[in-house]
């Protein structure tokens, strides 16, 4: 199956603009995480993880448990077992 079907079907959308102060906050969170360090895309899923307060973040990245929504809120995640 195409991996691109979710998304040529509308099954799964994103609705996430840097245009907006997210830029800012997205840059702000990257400083702050500097020694970790965060990646552009792990700050835009922190982000997303404070703008939509119901969200959980599925991921294999440990660094997930160290970052934090809204400077002091542990985000929601799924992390999947390895070994």
């Amino acid at each position: 199956m195409n991996r691109l079907v979710i998304l040529d079907t509308g099954f799964m959308t994103v609705s996430f603009n840097l245009k907006t102060d997210n830029i800012q906050l997205v840059k702000s969170m990257m400083v702050k995480y500097a020694n970790v360090p965060m990646s552009f895309a792990d700050a835009c899923l922190v982000r997303m993880a404070e703008l939509y307060p119901n969200s959980a973040v599925l991921t294999f990245d440990s660094d997930f448990l160290i970052y934090r929504k809204h400077g002091n809120q542990p985000i929601p995640i799924i992390m999947p077992y390895t070994q």
